[in-house]
Order: C-alpha cells, then structure tokens, then sequence
C-alpha cells in the first residue's frame, strides 16, 4: 500500500478549477456553474457573518474590564501552549480565557465568555448576497453547512449566527462544523473529519470562503470544488484599511468599538459593478457620508419637532447643499427644499445701519477695496472706480473716503433692505413658512456664515425659528445660535476639525449643482446667478460621483441583514465611520481618486468670478525641496494634501498629525540638525568678501541655500568643490526676498531660472555635476536690476558624495 499523500504537498500542487473565484454580488448565482453540487459548504465569518469593523480583534475593545489588546494576546498564549502540548492545532474559546483572566473564579471566566458573544451578536450581520445563495441551495434541495475556523464551539457559532441574522437564517443551516471541535483548522485538514460526517461524496460539495489559504488551498485537496470569495478590490480593501487607521487618531475611542465600518456590506457588493471611476467615487466615499448626514438630518428634524412644534422645513442651501438634498429625496424625504441663498446675498441683506457697515469693513481689511465695495451693494460705477487703482493702500483710501459719503450709505441701507426682503420672498416661495414653524438650514458648513447673517433677520419677519444643521461645524467665534453639526466639538476637539475642514473644498465640488451662485434675487423673490465658468467635463464628472452617491443610498440597506438593531449606536457608528472617510479624503487620497478631480477648480463665490485650481502635482516637488513641507502655508490652492501623493507616507504622515494636533512646529524645529555652511565669495565688481552661508535642510536630501544680493548688484561664486566630490543641483533661481521668506511663492511672478558659471566643475548627466577641483565654483551674476526690491538667490541642491576628510 502506498503511503498517505502529504496534505500540504496536496494544497499547493493541486490544480484549483477554472471558477476558482466569485465576487460578492456574484454569489447568488455562483451554483449555476456547479450543477453537480449537493452540499453547499459555507465559510462563517467575512463569508456568511461580517463585523462591523475592519479586523476580527477590534470588537474586543468593547469587552468589558478588558482591553483589546490582552484579548488578543491571551489567544495567542493559548495558541502556544496547545502547540507545546501536542493538543491540536487549535483552541477554545474557554482556553483562551484561562489565560486571559488566570485568577478569576470560573464563574466570573464564564460571564466574560458570554460578554464576548453578546458583543459579536451586536456587531455582526448577516451579508445579504450570501443569505440569497443560502436560500437558492436549500430551494434546490441542498444540504448547507457551515465550516469554520474559529474558537467558538458549534452551539455558540449557532447561536451568534441566529442572533447576528436572524433564526431564519439559522434553520436553512443543516450543520456547522468549527475548528476548535476538531482541533484542526482548514488549512491544515479539517475537512478530513467534515466529509464523513456529510456522507456524500467529496465532488458533490462546493465550499465557499474568504480566506484563500484556508477555503481553497486547505480544501480543494480533498477533492471538494471550492471558490474563493473575494471581498474586495485592491483599492476598496486599501480604502477601508486607511479610514481603520485614521479612526484613532480622530476620536478617543476608550471603551467603544475600535474603527467602526458600517458601509463594508455596501462596498463589497456593489463597487466591483461600477466601472466608471467617478461613480465609483461617488459609492465609496461620497454615498457612505451623505448617506449617514442625511440620517442624522432626520434625528435633528424629528427633535426639533418634539421640542417646538409646528412644522420644521429643510432647507437645503443651494449650491452645496444639491447633493444631500438629492439624498434626503431619494431617501424619501419630506419637507425639503432648495434655497439659494449664497454668502454673497445673506451678507449684503445686513447693511441697514452704519454700524453694519462699519464692522464689516473693519473685518475684511486687507481684501481688495473693489471687492469689499461690491460685498457692500455700493452703485456698481463707484465699484468699477475703485477696481481701476491699482495701488491697494490707494484704493483703501478711496473705499473710506467713499464711505464718508452720507448718500453712499444712503443707497448701501436702502440696496440692503431690498436684498433682506428679496430673501425673505425667495423663501416663502420654497417653503411657505408660518408662524412658529422652523426653518432648518442644510449646509455643509463649516461656519454658517449664512446663518449668522441671516438667523435674526427670518426670525423677525417671518415668525419661526432658525436651525442650523451642518455636515462640519466648526465656529470661528461662538454665535449662540442654534446651530449643530453631524460632526462638530460635541464629538471632535477644534484641532480634528480644522482638519477635516482645511481641505473640504474638494468634497464642495462634488456637491454643487451646475447653476452659478446666486447674487441677487427678482423682485419675486426669483435667484439672479452669476455665470457658471466651471467647465463642462468637471460638471459631468461631478453628475456621474453624485450618481454613485444616490446609488449608494438606494443600495446600501439591502446589503446587510441583521436580527436587531440599537440606533444609537448604529448612528454613532456611521458618524465615525463617515469622519474617517472625510478625513482620509482630505489627506490620504488614493491615485483613482486623483485621477477623478485632477483637472477641478473651485469657485471662491464671493460674488466675483475667481476660480482656484484644487491642486497641481507638479508644485510639491518644487515647493518641498525649496522650502520642505511648510510651502503649503502660503499655497492658495484648494486640496494641498493631494499634491503630496507621490511623496511617500512619511511626508503625508507629518502634514496630516501636524495638522490633527495643530502642532506647534516651526521651521527651525526641522532644520535644527542637518544643515552646513557652505563657502562663498561675495562680490560687488569692486570688493569682494569671503563667507559662509548656511544650506538648510528641506526634503528627502535636499537643501536650500539662500544668499541675499541686495538691489540685483552682488555677484555670487559658490565654492562646492570645496565641500563635494559630486552634488546634485535641483534649482538656481533669483526672486525677491519677500517672496520667499514670507511663503509667497504660489503667487510669486519675479522668480528667475539662473545659468551659472562653472570653474573647476562638470555638469554630467542630468544635474549631477562632479567637482574636479578643491576650489571648484558655480559663479551667479544677478539679473538685470528692476527697481529696489531686496532680491536673493535661492540654490537647491543635494549632496551626492562629500570630499574625503570633510564632516558631513
């Protein structure tokens, strides 16, 4: 008789069969390719049971008496010790807490053990595509079965499956076999034991899972057709793993579920459907949060009802608030209604009294007087006046002198009364308001700065009450209006909102419709809008992630069953769940998504027609190795996180905490080591001076030297050859001192490429150039002299090989 063939030899020369995988909104139908199937062999968990959570141990930071982390270290002695005992090659759950909790009475082992199932039952479901195959095997007369790998015993896997899914679910299931019975896990043989206890031959069961060592390697060699059950795509996978990791750093989490993730059904099931990347876009990240908004919403709604009475009228304030309106519509909501009030509008309704006019000047000094002007609804030819001076301190001057004009401030009550009724007008012809009811606004936020212009205004003319209700609200000053947030400082401290608010232009754009703001109103209460400059491929873009996003909305419930519900923890954990998907957005965005809103501009929509590019890719190399990462402090580009893409996790890592924590970092704080002097010879055609000037460290090896040359008149030879065999030049430029020092590079026009003169030194290939002599220099002339402004050279570059003897 030959000898047994070896397991492990079997699993990995078998070959798998051609339908080797399934993806899950595929396993419904996944047994009209197995016709010859009797049993349906089924996976537990992540197959037909998921969490709430990214990994297995993150419910057990819910445990009471118990921290995540001695949970999962007791399973791992208890793992080890069966293994030293030659007791199998798994464990129970009762071993487990024998070392976890060594000195406890066996009563007391007991009720944790129980804590722990009650917590599974909590934060499990059933996954619904999985529930429809089930239902398909036993309406085809099949045996279904579970086999899974776990330290729970069969009655307990029975009951979280009942408990999880419900006790229909539990009577289609004819068996269930788990590791810790047998001792042995699938991967390494469990089906030895499964198949005489099925009774039927081994080519007549299909066996389905997640985990492909173990539910195809481990079974297939028994001859049993198995297929893999590929949860997600590399990207959705990805997603979901980095919004895991950004939980933490966003809430406290002590005590409560570690990184919930209610949308994980959703995703699964639907994402590998869409293949166009901006509805896909619109499914993963964008359905998820406005989904859970548009949830909250109705809490708000139905609280201000029981607190106030009468009736409470969303109003979704248009252009952000397109999105969730399309949301709260397609969720069947009542009492919506779009209103087009911009910040431009509200503002302008305020100026019925000097005082109006003189603190909001007083605010905005420093902004452009033309605009401040046109904020102020002054006569449109004393605005084209002052958009003609070209000197701002000139213009300011111009606006002040304006204002001492009785008859300006005349025409400024009197244009702002008509705006206030004009709104007020817009208002009741969308929602017909009476007295006593509440006007709920709808925004993403991040101030409501609408409402605080307008809140006492309604009020007082209309008879109701003024609610704000905002996706992100973090006040810049404490209003004492009614104001809340889906996420705000109940829930995150003003450090974590600052930085999910920093870069939320992006998810504006997604959110708009394509009609301009609004700037005015007809006397019948009719919007008057700006044009719409935004182009057309960015508005398809935009309509095809909003289409993912109500297709998320219509989907996501049926992908999930549960036996019962707890809605306030359900609501907790979408809110979690969605400001982790915010966040990772806003500062680790993934290639696709790039690809989605690389070309995107925002509209500033402050009634002028000025668009902002989101982010340019190619600016971060330049801004890091000038400056290191404190170039974004004076970018004016929307989404700078997004630029930092290509520069490792590191680079993103440091911008993100900086900015979670508001850091209290300074340049110095990175350049304290690293940086060296480097000789140079000074020279202004008639004196010439020997120094040194300080090469700061910027990024990934490279630093910055800057060297002042005054009015354009000092000539620069910078001695390289004394300090490096070979060194790598990124850049030589002249600017204005200014500009660099004050961060002003983004909107910098007198930065100038230099051509140096080399003496003592090659340029090779590329930028690499090789110093042949101790003395070898790069000589810079200035350029040409413009006027007075103080101008320096700024050289970038990065030591390649020091010269022998020299400290680097």
């Amino acid at each position: 008789m030959s000898a047994p063939l070896d397991h492990a030899t079997l699993a990995s020369d078998r070959v798998i069969p051609a339908r080797s995988e399934v993806l899950p909104h595929e396993l419904p139908d996944v047994l009209e390719d197995f016709p010859q199937a009797r049993v349906l062999s089924l996976d537990c968990f992540d197959t037909l049971i998921w969490r709430d959570t990214y990994r297995p141990i993150d419910v057990f930071e819910v445990l009471p008496g118990i921290a995540g982390s001695q949970r999962a270290r007791a399973e791992e002695a208890a793992r080890r010790a069966a293994h030293l005992m030659v007791r199998g090659e798994d464990v129970t759950i009762a071993e487990i807490y024998d070392k976890l909790m060594p000195g406890a009475a066996p009563e007391a082992r007991e009720a944790a053990i129980r804590a722990e199932l009650d917590a599974e039952a909590t934060h499990c479901y059933a996954f619904t595509p999985t529930v429809e195959l089930i239902r398909r095997a036993r309406a085809r007369g099949m045996q279904v079965v579970i086999v899974s790998d776990t330290y729970l015993s069969e009655e307990m896997l029975r009951e979280l499956i009942a408990r999880a899914g419900g006790e229909e679910l539990s009577a289609m299931i004819d068996r269930v076999f788990v590791s810790s019975h047998w001792r042995l896990p699938k991967a390494r043989g469990l089906y030895r034991h499964v198949l005489p206890e099925l009774g039927v031959d081994a080519g007549a069961v299909l066996h389905i899972g997640d985990n492909l060592n173990a539910d195809v390697r481990g079974v297939t060699p028994f001859g049993v057709q198995a297929v893999h059950l590929k949860q997600f795509h590399a990207e959705i996978e990805r997603q979901l793993r980095l919004e895991a990791c950004l939980d933490p750093l966003l809430s406290e989490g002590k005590g409560t579920l570690a990184a919930p993730q209610p949308h994980r059904a959703a995703l699964a099931q639907w994402t590998p459907q869409l293949t166009d990347t901006a509805q896909h876009f619109g499914y993963a990240v964008l359905g998820p949060v406005f989904a859970g908004y548009d949830r909250w919403l109705d809490e708000q709604a139905d609280a201000l009802q029981n607190q106030r009475g009468g009736t409470v009228h969303r109003l979704f304030l248009m252009r952000d608030g397109h999105l969730p309106m399309q949301v709260h519509r397609e969720r069947g909501g009542v009492h919506g209604h779009a209103v087009e009030i911009s910040r431009f509008t509200a503002t302008g309704a305020i100026f019925t009294n000097d005082a109006a006019i003189d603190a909001y000047v007083e605010d905005q000094l420093g902004t452009d007087p033309a605009v401040i002007a046109r904020q102020l609804l002054a006569p449109p030819a004393e605005v084209k006046k002052l958009a003609a001076i070209p000197d701002k301190t000139k213009g300011t001057q111009a606006l002040y002198a304006l204002l001492d004009r009785r008859e300006i401030r005349r025409f400024i009550h009197k244009a702002a009364r008509r705006m206030a009724d004009r709104i007020i007008t817009h208002i009741r012809h969308a929602a017909d308001p009476r007295p006593g009811d509440t006007l709920m606004l709808v925004d993403l936020g991040y101030n409501g700065s609408v409402q605080n212009r307008i809140d006492a205004l309604l009020a007082e003319a209309m008879g109701v009450h003024v609610a704000g209700r905002y996706l992100l609200l973090r006040e810049v000053e404490a209003s004492g209006l009614d104001k809340a947030g889906y996420f705000d400082a109940r829930h995150y401290d003003h450090d974590a909102l600052n930085a999910m608010a920093n870069n939320v232009a992006v998810f504006e754009q997604f959110c708009t419709n394509t009609a301009g703001s609004v700037i005015d109103y007809t006397e019948r209460g009719a919007p008057i809008r700006r044009a719409n400059d935004i182009k057309q491929a960015q508005s398809a873009i935009r309509e095809a992630a909003q289409q993912g996003c109500l297709h998320f909305t219509r989907t996501q419930p049926a992908a999930s069953q549960r036996a019962s519900r707890d809605p306030a923890m359900e609501a907790e954990h979408w809110r979690r769940a969605n400001a982790a998907t915010l966040t990772r957005l806003m500062f680790l965005p993934m290639p696709y998504e790039l690809g989605v809103f690389e070309s995107f501009e925002h509209d500033v929509n402050l009634g002028t027609d000025e668009t902002v590019a989101l982010f340019h890719k190619g600016h971060a190399q330049k801004g890091l190795r000038q400056q290191g990462l404190f170039y974004l402090k004076g970018a004016r580009r929307m989404f700078l996180p997004a630029e930092l893409s290509e520069e490792g996790m590191a680079t993103r890592l440091a911008y993100l905490a900086t900015s979670r924590f508001g850091m209290m970092l300074n340049v110095s704080d990175f350049v304290a080591e690293g940086g060296f002097l480097v000789p140079t010879i000074y020279s202004n055609g008639q004196e010439v001076v020997e120094t040194r000037f300080n090469a700061l460290p910027t990024h990934n090896g490279y630093h910055s030297l800057c060297i002042p040359i005054g009015d354009c008149r000092f000539t620069a030879a910078i001695q390289f050859g004394a300090l490096f065999d070979w060194v790598e030049i990124y850049s030589i430029t002249a600017l204005p001192q200014a500009e660099h020092l004050n961060n002003k590079h983004d909107t910098a026009s007198r930065e100038i490429a230099m051509s140096p003169l080399l003496e003592g030194i090659e340029a090779r290939s590329g930028n690499l150039w090789q110093c042949t002599s101790p003395h070898g220099f790069a000589l810079i002339n200035p350029p040409p002299r413009r006027d007075d402004t103080p101008m320096m050279l700024l050289v970038v570059f990065r030591p390649v090989t020091w010269k022998e003897g020299v400290e680097a």
